[in-house]
């Protein structure tokens, strides 16, 4: 499973909804792990945000160039979604895992795993 920032962040909050998904395999990028470092940062949680980025490098995968084309036909599409989104959603397709996220844009997509 591909998780994207916002489950990322749900995770780090201690979500309920997402404390099944904190025991699982995570998988992500660094550019998600930039979005999640800068929001706990932001509020005040330095502590956190750094042992999360440490512990969650080696969830990291590699963005592949198609990938980036593949991303940017996306936001084409659906023009709300950030690039770091579109990105990790194109990841989650090519890799062919679900993409764990509470985004709303995302929750009509295949291949999403929605929880709010």
């Amino acid at each position: 499973m591909f998780y994207d920032t916002y489950a990322l962040y749900q995770i780090a909050r201690g979500d309920p909804n997402y404390k099944q998904y904190a025991r699982a395999s995570i998988k992500t990028t660094l550019l998600n792990l930039y979005e999640l470092y800068y929001t706990l940062l932001k509020e005040k949680h330095t502590e956190l945000a750094r042992e999360l980025f440490q512990r969650l490098l080696n969830s990291c995968i590699e963005i592949q160039p198609e990938d980036i084309t593949t991303a940017a036909e996306i936001r084409l599409g659906k023009k709300q979604l950030s690039y770091i989104d579109a990105l990790g959603y194109a990841i989650s397709q090519r890799r062919k895992l679900q993409f764990l996220t509470g985004d709303q844009e995302f929750k009509t997509m295949e291949g999403v795993k929605f929880v709010k």
